[in-house]
């Protein structure tokens, strides 16, 4: 039988990638979003994965979205931790809101699925979670002090639930990408994407490819001695 997979924010960019090559190898997928219900149904249509809407920075709306998931495609096996947001500011500028929207999406959510998917996972001796961190939660970056937070906080969180689920057959690892051909670097300007790209030793921007087969490497049932690890995926922007 196929292990069931949900991927956060799993209709677009890194993780439309994700959600497909998850498919591609077998697994349920079910893809979940926030806002773009336009982008949302042209997924679905395209690739016949379903998706659900709710928001992962809600523990309650969580609750009853994964609750949902599981009756309707099955028990989350794979826990794809991707969604995330951006609202860059330099602290003396940035509110609170944008501080705690971006700590509410990109981590808390993390703790949100975690939570309503581990208990099933322990008790059928088998999980694989994987939380979508990034370069800059590693180095930190000018008008991203909400985002690397909330990125940084994942190496911590990963570790420690790394711990938690080991002897029950449950693995968490992290991914930092760097950047990537995505919707949000091409929001960048060009002036400044240029620079960026000069940094990267390989001479270009990641796809989104790079990021899912480093997903499924890590989902699968024969990684259960890779746990509690972060794979940088930089093009060697940091080495580590």
């Amino acid at each position: 039988m196929a292990r069931t997979a949900l991927v956060t924010g799993g209709t677009r960019g890194i993780g439309e990638a994700i959600s497909i090559a998850l498919k591609e190898a077998g697994y349920d997928v079910a893809a979940n979003y926030g806002g773009n219900d336009a982008a949302a149904q042209a997924f679905n249509e395209r690739t016949g994965i379903p998706v659900y809407k709710f928001n992962v920075g809600d523990f309650e709306a969580v609750k009853a979205g994964i609750a949902k998931i599981e009756a309707e495609v099955g028990p989350i096996d794979v826990l794809v931790n991707n969604a995330g947001i951006t609202r860059d500011g330099a602290l003396s500028k940035m509110t609170p809101e944008r501080w705690q929207e971006v700590i509410d999406t990109n981590l808390t959510s993390c703790f949100n699925c975690a939570h309503a998917v581990i208990d099933g996972m322990r008790a059928r001796g088998f999980g694989r979670i994987v939380n979508m961190s990034s370069v800059n939660g590693q180095a930190g970056q000018f008008g991203q002090s909400n985002y690397a937070a909330s990125k940084a906080g994942l190496f911590g969180f990963t570790k420690s639930l790394a711990q938690e689920g080991a002897a029950k057959g449950i693995t968490v690892n992290a991914i930092a990408p760097g950047y990537v051909d995505t919707e949000m670097v091409r929001a960048v300007p060009e002036e400044v994407l240029a620079k960026i790209i000069k940094r990267i030793p390989v001479g270009r921007l990641g796809n989104t490819t790079d990021i899912a087969r480093a997903v499924l490497f890590l989902a699968d049932d024969a990684a259960g001695f890779i746990t509690g690890a972060t794979l940088s995926i930089n093009g060697g922007m940091r080495m580590e």
